[in-house]
């Protein structure tokens, strides 16, 4: 029998993960890293700290679990309400290190733009998550007609300890669907949640994370919003603090097993109107954020940013027969732009392993990072006031 989480509060066989209000998201136990006083660089968040900070950015998930094989999910981005196939968003996509799957990347570098939500999932799902997005596009007014579609669906593997069940590709259409439908603004939940359930990142347990910046309004007052499905490696650093080699867990460390690299992907939205090429660009200072946390983009992790821009004076409608689009240039509000983006990929993958809760599956278990230790250490390199 399968099981739907909502929230790690409400323990139900409900269909989706709903984003949480104030009060649930502060009633959870694990704090996100700015409780702790890990708050990278130098631009506020948004009123979330996440990528639904961004206007029209909606977030759904489904996370599945079935006995003790299958712990895995579905995290589900689209840009804007409406219809994506008829008003699409220009976007761009960088490979930092291309060891994976992501479904749909060619026609976006080939066309910049978004034509579907995106989706995220377990490695073996992405082509049964793509079937059911489409089936789920093909039904809505106004696509009668239409002959083709390009879903963007993208993957780390949770296919080890926790989700041993992946060759049976544990997804449904229905919960594909449910991601979609549900999709909100708002808080989000994050850690072992939808496509994050099973998920490892620098040897504890990784997942979903978010967060947001805002840029001055003397630099353009544009929002940038992050989200991350963490399952990566290296050594952990926490602004700078050694936290991986102080706590003598890491890839490299003699007392760990030899594992895969695992994989990160992140998406970046911005209401700055910008064209693709700018996107890309935007996209390629995600992988700045990530190195910054000790990533070492391994032999085999799959390392993918996609990026995409909200504001309506850039969408594009299908067959338009001439684009009139209001866009930045280059010109230096997109150094602001930039700088947003790497503190919030940063923090969007502390959030994601603070949040992480404790998995156990027929395979092993992955921990969650200690942060009681964490906390010590960061007072120790003077990263929280003691």
């Amino acid at each position: 029998m399968r099981v739907f989480v909502l929230n790690v509060a409400v323990l139900a066989s409900c269909v989706a993960a709903e984003p949480l209000r104030d009060k649930e998201l502060q009633a959870q136990a694990r704090p996100r890293a700015r409780d702790l006083g890990v708050a990278p660089g130098v631009f506020p968040p948004g009123r979330w700290n996440a990528i639904t900070d961004v206007a029209g950015v909606l977030v759904g998930q489904v996370t599945v679990t079935e006995g003790d094989t299958v712990r895995t999910g579905i995290t589900a981005i689209r840009p804007h309400p409406g219809n994506l196939f008829l008003q699409r968003v220009p976007a761009a996509i960088v490979v930092g290190n291309g060891f994976g799957k992501l479904l749909g990347s060619t026609q976006v570098d080939e066309l910049g733009e978004l034509e579907s939500p995106i989706l995220l999932t377990c490695t073996l799902c992405v082509w049964k998550a793509a079937d059911a997005v489409v089936e789920w596009m093909l039904g809505h007014d106004g696509m009668e007609n239409v002959r083709s579609i390009n879903p963007v669906v993208g993957e780390t593997n949770d296919g080890y300890e926790l989700n041993i069940a992946i060759r049976s590709r544990p997804i449904t259409a229905a919960q594909v669907r449910q991601s979609l439908t549900s999709a909100r603004s708002g808080a989000l939940e994050e850690g072992s949640v939808g496509a994050g359930t099973g998920t490892r990142a620098f040897e504890w347990k990784g997942g979903i994370g978010t967060s947001s910046r805002r840029v001055p309004a003397s630099l353009g007052g544009w929002t940038a919003g992050v989200l991350v499905q963490s399952n990566f490696g290296g050594v952990l650093q926490i602004m700078g603090a050694p936290v991986g080699r102080e706590l003598g867990r890491h890839k490299f460390s003699g007392a760990m097993r030899e594992k895969t690299d695992g994989s990160i992907m992140i998406v970046v939205a911005t209401d700055a109107p910008l064209s693709d090429r700018n996107l890309k660009r935007l996209a390629s200072r995600a992988l700045m954020g990530l190195a910054r946390t000790g990533s070492v983009a391994g032999n085999g992790s799959g390392d993918y940013v996609i990026s995409f821009s909200t504001a309506p004076g850039v969408r594009r409608q299908r067959d338009a027969a001439r684009l009139t689009t209001t866009e930045i240039g280059n010109t230096e509000e997109l150094s602001a732009l930039y700088e947003a983006v790497i503190e919030a990929t940063e923090e969007a993958i502390y959030n994601s392993m603070f949040r992480a809760t404790t998995v156990r599956g027929r395979g092993g278990t992955i921990e969650a990072i200690p942060l009681d230790r964490v906390s010590d250490i960061l007072r120790r390199y003077g990263i929280r006031p003691r």
